[in-house]
């Protein structure tokens, strides 16, 4: 018996796309035409995105710069984490031992049903600790951020692991001569790069838009410098709201660029 097909028609898909895409830039295309208003006059200026570089409105910027940096660092800090902790503990556990996979995937996946409130009044007497040994820094908060990542990393990560015979490529490798290390970083790593960009990508963007963990554990970056700057200079904060969103942007981009070019050599 032939399955009736549910897909919708390209026209279909055309709509929704285009329903999608203005309801994404309806909130853009104003903060944008914000950004560039004259409030005196009502015209359009340049004076705001001039004024990020100038001396005078230093004083404003400085905690939006210093907010960036953390994040840009913990961002950095945070990959590493999936990248060296989470993957390879998933390549294990669907390697050898895969009577853990369900209870692993159950654990990974917890936290994204426990709000982030919950999450700092457990991590509180942890930082406490943290703070004390590691010190202040806001690329400690990496740590949480970390947890807070796992079920979005886990699920591409994972889905990569399944488009591809992993066991297969695993003993071929071994069979070779090759050793785990070298063939978790010459054979395995570079079937799963599409994977392994999606879930980067999905924990830098989660870093960079985090506001509550930061701003109850009292750390500064992005998200927190942007609400006291909003309060003081409404433009700048619009401005490096916007400036995030392309730096995601751009960072989508380049992985869907360097998923097609694997593609292209496996191929």
């Amino acid at each position: 018996m032939k399955a009736i097909g549910i897909e919708p028609s390209r026209g279909a898909r055309w709509l929704i796309g285009s329903v999608i895409g203005i309801l994404f830039a309806i909130p853009l295309l104003s903060t944008v035409m914000y950004t560039f208003r004259d409030g005196d006059s009502g015209g359009l200026t340049v004076a705001h995105w001039a004024g990020l570089f100038d001396s005078n409105n230093q004083h404003v910027l400085k905690p939006l710069w210093i907010g960036l940096t953390n994040s840009l660092i913990l961002a950095v800090v945070t990959v590493g984490i999936v990248l060296v902790l989470l993957a390879p503990t998933m390549i294990l556990i669907n390697l050898r031992l895969p009577q853990l996979r369900r209870a692993f995937e159950f654990l990974v996946l917890l936290p994204i049903s426990i709000p982030a409130i919950v999450l700092v009044v457990g991590l509180s007497p942890i930082y406490q600790v943290i703070g004390h040994t590691l010190g202040t820094g806001a690329w400690t908060l990496a740590f949480a951020y970390g947890i807070t990542v796992l079920p979005f990393a886990f699920r591409s990560i994972q889905a990569s692991i399944d488009a591809i015979d992993l066991t297969t490529l695993a003993e071929a490798s071994r069979a070779s001569g090759a050793g785990w290390l070298a063939t978790l970083v010459l054979v395995l790593v570079p079937n799963l790069r599409a994977g392994l960009l999606a879930a980067s990508l999905i924990s830098t963007a989660a870093v960079l838009g985090e506001f509550t963990i930061a701003s109850l554990l009292n750390r500064q970056v992005l998200q927190t410098s942007l609400f006291v700057v909003a309060k003081m200079d409404g433009y700048a904060s619009s401005m490096f709201t916007l400036l995030a969103l392309a730096l995601a942007f751009g960072l989508l981009i380049v992985i869907g660029r360097l998923g097609r070019i694997s593609l292209r050599k496996e191929a």
